[in-house]
């Protein structure tokens, strides 16, 4: 989307499409990521809208399948519009991007020799196709496969071995939570100060606490994120406040 393009909340549209499990696949590469995607899809019983579209932005296409099918998708700039079934369908895709030039530091990019995301506000569109709105949520299973000795994502880890680690994380969430996080990570307890451990405290409350004010609950649209984030800072104030007088 263009930086100066206008978005009105009166022009807010239902998804066409809900998804129903999300799974992932990760092969890390500084140069050349390739992330493969397979989606369950079923059409929105609130609407009658069936234009099937994605968000991606500075994604390579590899390949792109609808019930094992290949698709070329109409436009590829910065989504993906492609003919959908008016019935539940799987897509799936694989896509090829550059972390190590990722200076926008969205998405899936390189810091220090480690491997980060960030997806708040519309960053998992840099990652994969996808409806990249905080108003589709879903169930994650991501796979790693990358030589580092820590493979990190979002929520519990269900297989692992040389070179690779699973993760599964039953709850549905919007795609601006996905998280990664791959690299030599350590934990320097000796060293790090006692206001070091109150950020650590108070962010790991802050993020717990958007479970019930934003993120699982979620917003429908960024017009509310004033919402969930005021709501939550006060009640991370609150908790640092008890926790530390």
């Amino acid at each position: 989307m263009d930086a100066a393009t206008t978005i009105y909340l009166s022009d807010y549209k239902v998804p066409a499409y809900l998804v129903e499990k999300v799974e992932l696949v990760f092969v890390l590469s500084p140069h050349d990521t390739r992330v493969k995607s397979r989606i369950k899809f079923y059409p929105n019983p609130a609407t009658k809208d069936r234009r099937f579209t994605l968000h991606g932005v500075g994604l390579t296409l590899i390949s792109a399948k609808i019930n094992g099918a290949d698709v070329t998708p109409q436009d590829i700039h910065e989504g993906i519009e492609s003919p959908a079934p008016d019935a539940p369908f799987v897509w799936e895709a694989e896509v090829s991007i550059a972390p190590d030039g990722n200076t926008a530091l969205e998405g899936l990019y390189m810091s220090n020799g480690m491997y980060c995301t960030q997806c708040e506000a519309e960053g998992f569109r840099k990652i994969t196709y996808y409806p990249d709105r905080p108003d589709v949520l879903a169930p994650f299973h991501v796979r790693i496969e990358g030589e580092l000795p820590v493979l990190l994502s979002n929520g519990n880890p269900v297989a692992s071995g040389d070179g690779w680690a699973e993760w599964d994380d039953p709850w549905p969430k919007p795609a601006y939570l996905f998280a990664l996080v791959a690299g030599d990570l350590v934990s320097h307890p000796d060293i790090t100060t006692d206001f070091g451990f109150e950020l650590v405290e108070s962010i790991i409350a802050h993020e717990y606490f958007h479970n019930w004010t934003g993120n699982r609950i979620t917003c429908r649209d960024w017009f509310q994120l004033c919402l969930k984030e005021g709501l939550t800072v006060f009640r991370d104030v609150q908790f640092t406040s008890d926790m530390r007088s």
